[in-house]
């Protein structure tokens, strides 16, 4: 008996330990909970043993080697009892639940839907650039940068109208921990998506509830003590209306073990305070932006695209099944952070069927159909146009440019400095036109809106006799300027018609095709009269 209560003891007291290291949720829904299990009985069990350790302890009916027998049948008992119910709650039984897991508007109108882009409020600068400025904002505080290093979170927001990316700083290490914990993390940064511009944030009282904190101040340690059978999600960083700094931390809901995970809300946590509360999901406080994860969107449309037609055909006739592209992005509009992502056919090679955009917030998600290019093979067509630079294109924005889906791309050089924009139609991804950064972005869409007819106004047809003509290479290409002879000027790509368009003369008419611009009249199409 006496041994017995030492042998529970014991385990009491390492569960305890176990626990505070491992933090799983309490939880029947958690593979976690589960491996949590299995290992408290192993160490009841080893314990259990200790008291028997002879040499003979493996001889056959030993009690030792009966409590090995019983965890080693304990084990595949469990594990077998997850894999049934799996089997029970896998799509072979309930494709229908998981095609319903998100619901897929699929009669929206882009241009409806997604207001012509405004310039001075869309994203340029990717993550990667953010990260760029957001460490060499870091780098000039001295005061700051041998204490601290900056989080590679760089969560994008709409803060007040505003376009930006926000990050943490966290301690540099367990040394800095211990000589900062007093007064916490005093700062974050935040990267303007649009100008580049980035700062620090200083705040009057420090964070103290971070990743990078330790003992009951970890961040990880602090939620799962507060939520014991809550299972936690993706965390993201963002701050309120006032700048004040929060954790945005989802929580799941699964079916069987660890199947068809969904959002049931976030805790919203003060890193400076501690306080924290959740909110389930539709009353979550409109200045969050990131209730849902991209990957959890992009695996709940996946489903919807293979199962709606039934798990057979997701496999076998395979009509109508879609699937996303691999990346994504993220627009904002109308106060709301959405994610975009490409739609192909699971049979289909390097074109899409069209795209989705997705509301971070409250997971509406809208299909609209415009057949066109993938994102991929338009960065691979950016790329190519300046394949003697060597320049790498980053990821896709997809914009309303003159009520047409236009893909927006950076060019970076091996720095992972901005040196070109690009556009591409997404429609025919080889009319792309580059233009250079330092120029600004209103100069690339005065090129791309010169060199393709993606412009909504009508093309209009004439036969015009040359009186003047002069050329100018810009960013590589050679533009054609014209003057009729009715005084009426044109411009001209050589792109437009490259075996004709070195040849003309003084005198020579042509017969084009042209739309407006501003004071100019620009040329679509040219052939010989």
């Amino acid at each position: 008996m006496k041994k017995n209560i030492i042998n529970i003891i014991i385990t009491l007291i390492a569960t305890l330990i176990l626990y505070y290291f491992m933090l799983p949720p309490m939880n029947l829904s958690d593979i976690s909970f589960y491996i949590f299990i299995v290992l408290i009985i192993f160490i009841y069990l080893f314990v259990n043993s200790i008291w028997y350790i002879n040499p003979k302890m493996f001889r056959s009916g030993n009690k030792v080697s009966l409590n090995l027998g019983k965890l080693a049948l304990l084990i595949p008992i469990i594990f077998g009892l997850i894999i049934l119910v799996n089997i029970i709650c896998s799509p072979l039984f309930n494709a229908n639940s998981y095609a319903n897991r998100i619901k897929v508007d699929e009669t929206k109108d882009f241009t409806v839907d997604v207001a012509p882009v405004d310039f001075k409020a869309i994203p340029l600068l990717d993550k990667d650039s953010s990260q760029k400025l957001g460490d060499r904002t870091m780098g000039a505080m001295t005061d700051l940068v041998s204490q601290f290093y900056v989080s590679d979170l760089y969560t994008q927001i709409n803060y007040n109208n505003e376009i930006v990316r926000v990050t943490p700083l966290e301690y540099a290490d367990i040394i800095k921990y211990f000589t900062n914990r007093d007064e916490g993390i005093k700062g974050y940064i935040t990267v303007n998506s649009v100008n580049g511009e980035s700062k620090l944030v200083r705040l009057e009282k420090g964070m103290k509830y971070m990743p990078s904190a330790m003992f009951f101040e970890n961040l990880n340690r602090k939620l799962r003590f507060n939520y014991p059978t809550k299972i936690f999600g993706e965390k993201s960083f963002e701050i309120d209306n006032e700048g004040n700094p929060y954790w945005i931390v989802e929580t799941l809901a699964y079916k069987g073990v660890g199947l068809r995970r969904e959002v049931s809300g976030v805790v919203v946590l003060d890193p400076i305070s501690g306080n924290s509360k959740w909110y389930k999901v539709g009353d979550v406080p409109t200045w969050i932006d990131h209730v849902y994860d991209a990957s959890l969107i992009i695996e709940e449309f996946d489903d919807w695209g293979s199962y709606k037609n039934g798990f057979f055909n997701s496999i076998f006739g395979q009509k109508g099944v879609v699937n996303t592209t691999d990346g994504y992005n993220y627009l904002t509009m109308n106060d709301d952070v959405y994610l975009y992502t490409g739609v192909t056919s699971v049979s289909s090679d390097e074109s899409n069927l069209g795209f989705i955009l997705t509301n971070m917030r409250t997971k509406e998600t809208s299909f609209y159909s415009a057949p066109g290019a993938e994102e991929y093979s338009a960065m691979a067509s950016a790329e190519g146009v300046v394949q003697d630079k060597k320049y790498q294109a980053t990821f896709p924005l997809l914009i309303n440019l003159n009520n047409k889906p236009t893909y927006l791309l950076s060019l970076k050089d091996n720095a992972g400095l901005v040196k070109m924009y690009a556009f591409v139609d997404v429609a025919d991804y080889q009319k792309v036109t580059t233009s250079d950064a330092s120029l600004g972005i209103d100069e690339a869409v005065r090129v791309y809106l010169s060199d393709n007819s993606s412009s909504s106004n009508a093309l209009e047809e004439k036969t015009i006799k040359i009186k003047e003509i002069t050329n100018a290479v810009i960013d590589g290409i050679t533009y054609y300027y014209i003057v009729d002879s009715d005084n009426n000027k044109y411009s001209v790509s050589i792109k437009v018609n490259k075996e004709l368009l070195p040849f003309i003369k003084i005198g020579q008419e042509l017969k084009v095709k042209y739309y407006e611009n501003k004071n100019i009249r620009v040329i679509n199409s040219i052939i010989e009269n």
